[in-house]
């Protein structure tokens, strides 16, 4: 009976729309955070003056230091929009995949 079950939802239009939906999301949002990520450490390897630049004159707060935050929140703002997307149209498709396999 639950190997039936797990037949019926993987062969279900609306399961495999939602893994190859979600699959493509998670993957643009990694590739997304991996470039923002790899650009800074890029960027300290290979032009560290840069980022020891003041963000003004006689200042003591380098450009680096709003970059590094900027990267860090930027972790936080995709995890947001990941969060809202699956609690909304991810979250929809599994029920009605759910309802469906239970015959509802």
């Amino acid at each position: 009976m639950k190997q039936e079950m797990v037949d019926r939802i993987k062969n279900d239009p609306d399961y495999i729309h939602l893994v190859r939906v979600r699959s493509r999301f998670a993957w643009t949002l990694t590739l997304i955070m991996l470039v923002i990520y790899f650009g800074f450490v890029l960027v300290i390897a290979f032009d560290p003056p840069y980022l020891g630049t003041p963000l003004s004159p006689g200042s003591v707060t380098t450009i680096g230091i709003p970059i590094g935050v900027g990267v860090i929140l930027s972790a936080f703002i995709l995890t947001g929009i990941y969060v809202r997307r699956a609690n909304g149209e991810f979250d929809e498709l599994t029920k009605r995949i759910k309802n469906k396999a239970k015959g509802e």
